[in-house]
């Protein structure tokens, strides 16, 4: 399992837009990567100018942008099998964008009590929300 490190996933995206802004090829994952950048044109700044430590109660843009990524290759691969239906009802409510940021808030849920107990992330608990999250109005 490929586990970059902080250090990796900032260059990869400071890479990936400055690829783009040079209007060279980008490869593989970066093709993914940069759909998520141009959707968030105000991390822009930030991630060419390296400097990414943020402030108490802000948006931290790389954790942001790599969930963004996170759940488009779940969606991709189907895994957790039923994570692709599950998005895709959430962008039919909450529009494509939104639906995933709705994602996040289940994805960060996930991993937080994962941590905080120690355990596996539980896949059919993060489906369960995610579902949930698509049945709100």
């Amino acid at each position: 399992m490929f586990n970059p490190s902080r250090d990796q996933v900032r260059a990869f995206f400071q890479g990936t837009l400055a690829k783009y802004l040079r209007n060279d090829p980008l490869e593989g994952l970066e093709r993914v990567a940069i759909g998520i950048l141009i959707d968030h044109p105000e991390y822009h700044a930030v991630v060419q100018s390296g400097e990414f430590e943020g402030h108490p109660g802000q948006t931290n843009p790389i954790l942001h942008l790599s969930m963004h990524l996170a759940l488009e290759e779940q969606h991709s691969i189907d895994q957790p099998p039923g994570v692709r239906a599950a998005l895709d009802r959430l962008a039919e409510r909450h529009g494509a964008h939104e639906g995933r940021h709705q994602a996040m808030e289940s994805l960060g849920e996930m991993l937080w009590r994962s941590q905080r107990e120690g355990t596996s992330p539980d896949g059919e608990k993060y489906l369960e929300s995610l579902r949930q999250r698509a049945s709100r109005d």
